[in-house]
């Protein structure tokens, strides 16, 4: 299988290193493809999304290592776009002002349904912070507190038609086996109801290795359950390690491959330049 990685965040947003370090590492490790992915800029106090006066020089750069590169690997631009119901842009204004390659769509806020202005932050490594917004924002109520989130993944889906969903069960993260776990009734039928979805929309499901590499979850986002449904239903896959660093770009790689191999995967989703093709694993 030809190595790449389509999800990678640099010093522009919440990574540790200029872009170029990423592309240096890709290429001493014989990579194919590289995707930068930097965070997009949402119209929020954050301390992990591009600043709106940086984009376009997040955009200037990665399409200079493009054409200064060109010989030795392919390099792509694209957003990883944060979805937040009535607060972030569509992302089709990013795709028309960046010419993006392509878009990966993720939930890391979710909006209190009873309360628009309230924000559940999910993601990160202070579960603390995940457990002090369930009790404030949602009452500890977890059933509704998930179900708002893959209920906003949907609309995300629907509405943006992302060609990547990250991440999706990344709710269960800090969760931790906790407050509820992934086969109760009422949490499958929130994921199949996702799955469904992402079937009619034809995305695209990305499996994630991060949570696995970093120590924060004991198994990839969507774990094997999850991915046993989606080789059932055909919904296309691709490989990716949100890597933060440049060391992460290939990190639980093969384990994935072996792991996506035994539920009977045989392809994964490799973009071209143009659209996206199986690639054999």
């Amino acid at each position: 299988m030809n190595l790449f990685n389509f999800h990678t965040h640099t010093s522009y947003c919440d990574g540790n290193s200029e872009p170029e370090a990423y592309v240096k590492q890709a290429t001493a490790l014989g990579f194919h493809s590289l995707g930068f992915s930097g965070h997009a800029p949402i119209p929020l106090e954050n301390g992990f999304a591009i600043k709106d006066e940086e984009l376009q020089a997040y955009c200037n750069t990665i399409r200079k290592l493009k054409e200064k590169y060109s010989d030795v690997i392919h390099i792509y631009l694209s957003l990883e776009i944060d979805y937040i119901t009535g607060i972030t842009k569509d992302f089709q204004d990013f795709r028309n002002s960046c010419n993006l390659d392509y878009t990966i769509g993720s939930v890391h806020l979710v909006v209190n349904p009873e309360n628009k202005n309230q924000l559940w932050f999910i993601d990160g490594g202070n579960i603390a912070s995940y457990d002090e917004g369930l009790q404030k924002l949602f009452n500890g109520d977890i059933k509704n507190a998930v179900k708002a989130y893959y209920h906003q993944i949907n609309q995300m889906i629907i509405t943006q038609k992302p060609d990547i969903i990250g991440h999706f069960d990344k709710i269960k993260m800090n969760n931790k086996n906790r407050f509820f776990t992934q086969t109760e009734n009422w949490y499958k039928d929130l994921v199949n109801e996702t799955i469904s979805i992402i079937k009619e929309q034809e995305s695209i499901v990305e499996v994630n290795t991060r949570g696995l590499y970093k120590k924060r979850s004991d198994e990839l986002f969507p774990g094997i359950p999850i991915l046993k449904e989606l080789h059932r239903l055909k919904i296309p896959i691709t490989i990716s390690a949100d890597a933060h660093k440049p060391e992460e770009l290939n990190l639980y790689f093969n384990e994935t491959a072996d792991i996506l191999k035994e539920i009977g995967f045989n392809t994964v989703m490799l973009f071209d330049g143009k659209k996206w093709k199986e690639e054999q694993i």
